[in-house]
């Protein structure tokens, strides 16, 4: 650019002082005529522009060397490889043959706010209205989602059904599975003690005490049980590690069974039964699969390959505290209805259940309200749960504490999801904010069915397992593969 600038202004070089920086450059030109001045500023221009594009062939020779010596090396390394002829096209793997492809994305209803209010088409000529109950869990409501004949078909078949006990007893077993895992003392001790301060607080006791159906133990059970059993020696209602080891892990709930229980007193409290919506079923029940998936907005084929739909009755006085409808998934957790397209087995089984769909199926007189102690917490704490002798989990006594209560309402459904999404299209992890429960009821009977949504978080073991169920006779997948060891094979199909 200063060589143009200079060829334009000539007189103003001629007149720079002798002092200047550019005169030893072209000392010859400052004694020839205008037009030889004008030839020399002509020809230094040329050969700078010579060795400016000598500089810019160098460049890009130098970017050619370096890009073919790298593909070089690369083409090296693959050669190498073992069990490789060539490079690879694509940088990305290919799934091997025990894997499979991502290909299906899980649809996640979007609760925008409290309260609001969405039109979903469930069957034809009807328009639904679905309105959000809260975002923490990620609950809806849909009245008149069955109509009255759908209550009474779904009660009458359930009562030919024949109903069982949903709870019968405390389950024993956990001195067994700590046998199995090879638990000492100590590793279960530092299990139970949550905060890690070295002694057992009552709110830790009762947690550990409702992993599993059992009796439902009161921080007032709880300290008669340290009397009876001598067990809080110092007097000061915590549990160090000295007298932990003097108790084994069901001596809680058999000092209780010593005493005798009421029904009042187990964890939950009702009848129960399961009605197959398959190929063969009545159809209300067939229909109401189909409206689930319409609802849910799920493959129908993971709608299929769930749990049977539940129908369950309380008595006046019955209940069911606050718990998950499905447990965490760690790496050492299966799902049971993947069970059979598990690789290795698992210690720990849970139910993989996605989604809960709820049924009222008929209004109650008092009572029987769905709790969510903790819906739209800010902040979800376990401890928290149980603070000054008042237990949010306790349906009985603090169902009035709750943050959200769903009234029971004849043909209403509400449903929500137990995980959160893994950002990817598939199963999270769990939503804690989802423990609910049934709050007891105090006039009249309480009707409701459950449809739950089993979906494993392992993609590849969801995917294994449909693989697996696809491979089987139609027959043999709705009497062998079902998920809740309630079930029977031979009554589960029984058409209804």
């Amino acid at each position: 650019m200063d060589f143009a600038a200079e060829e334009e202004t000539p007189d103003a070089e001629d007149t720079t002082p002798s002092g200047s920086a550019t005169l030893p450059l072209r000392p010859p030109c400052e004694r020839h005529s205008s037009h030889k001045s004008s030839v020399c500023s002509r020809s230094y221009f040329v050969v700078v522009m010579v060795f400016f594009h000598v500089y810019i062939i160098n460049v890009i020779a130098l970017l050619f060397y370096v890009h073919y010596s790298s593909g070089q090396e690369d083409a090296t390394r693959s050669r190498d490889a073992p069990g490789s002829d060539q490079p690879r096209p694509e940088s990305r793997r290919p799934p091997s043959k025990a894997e499979f492809q991502r290909d299906v994305s899980l649809t996640r209803i979007e609760g925008i706010r409290v309260g609001h209010v969405q039109r979903v088409s469930l069957v034809p000529g009807k328009v639904h209205e679905m309105r959000t109950l809260s975002m923490k869990p990620l609950l809806f409501e849909i009245p008149g989602f069955l109509s009255e004949d759908e209550c009474r078909v779904v009660m009458q078949l359930a009562q030919l059904k024949g109903l069982m006990e949903s709870q019968l007893m405390v389950q024993d077993g956990q001195e067994e599975l700590a046998k199995e895992l090879n638990l000492s003392p100590e590793e279960i001790f530092n299990l139970l003690d949550i905060n890690q301060d070295g002694q057992l607080q009552l709110h830790e006791i009762l947690t550990h005490s409702r992993v599993r159906d059992g009796i439902w133990l009161t921080p007032e059970n709880l300290r008669e049980i340290y009397a009876g059993l001598n067990a809080d020696k110092d007097g000061n209602g915590l549990l160090s590690l000295e007298e932990f080891r003097l108790l084994n892990n069901d001596a809680f709930q058999r000092f209780l069974l010593q005493r005798g229980v009421k029904r009042s007193q187990l964890v939950r409290n009702s009848r129960h039964t399961w009605l197959y919506q398959g190929k063969g079923a009545h159809q209300v029940l067939q229909d109401i699969k189909t409206r689930v998936t319409r609802l849910t907005r799920l493959p129908p084929i993971l709608v299929d390959l769930s749990e049977p739909l539940q129908v369950v009755r309380y008595e006046e006085g019955g209940h069911y505290h606050a718990h998950h409808d499905s447990g965490p998934v760690y790496p050492e957790t299966g799902c049971t209805h993947t069970r059979l397209a598990a690789n290795t087995s698992t210690p720990f089984e849970t139910s993989c259940r996605y989604i809960t769909v709820l049924f009222y199926l008929n209004s109650v007189e008092g009572g029987g309200e769905t709790a969510f102690p903790v819906a739209d917490n800010r902040t979800y704490d376990e401890v928290s749960l149980i603070q000054n002798d008042v237990d949010l989990l306790d349906t009985r006594r603090n169902c009035d504490k709750s943050n959200l209560r769903v009234k029971p309402t004849k043909g209403t459904a509400v449903f929500w999801y137990n995980y959160l999404s893994d950002g990817r299209g598939w199963v999270g992890e769990q939503d804690e904010y989802a423990v609910h429960g049934g709050c007891v009821v105090t006039k009249g009977i309480k009707w409701i069915a459950n449809k739950w949504i089993n979906i494993d978080p392992d993609y590849q073991r969801q995917a294994r397992y449909q693989q697996l169920v696809s491979q089987q006779p139609e027959d043999e997948v709705n009497e062998g593969l079902t998920l809740n060891p309630d079930i029977q094979s031979n009554d589960i199909h029984e058409d209804l």
